[in-house]
């Protein structure tokens, strides 16, 4: 499936950024910048990893978005 080979579920975003779980879920309501996720279901939450990898680089450099 095509479609989630670039996708990551909460867990793993929340792995890739350096960060818990409920830090990522901070981050979404409290930073306008954050790359949002698409909510398919109440129980299917994904995250577009190229754009968490971007907007970790921007960050990570000091870079205002």
């Amino acid at each position: 499936m095509q479609l989630f080979t670039k996708s990551l579920r909460p867990a793993q975003a929340a792995a890739l950024l350096g960060v818990s779980k409920s830090t990522l879920l901070r981050w979404e309501r409290q930073r306008p910048d954050m790359p949002r996720p698409r909510r398919y279901s109440d129980r299917l939450t994904i995250y577009d990893r190229d754009e968490l990898i971007a907007w970790r680089d921007t960050h990570a450099k000091g870079v205002a978005a």
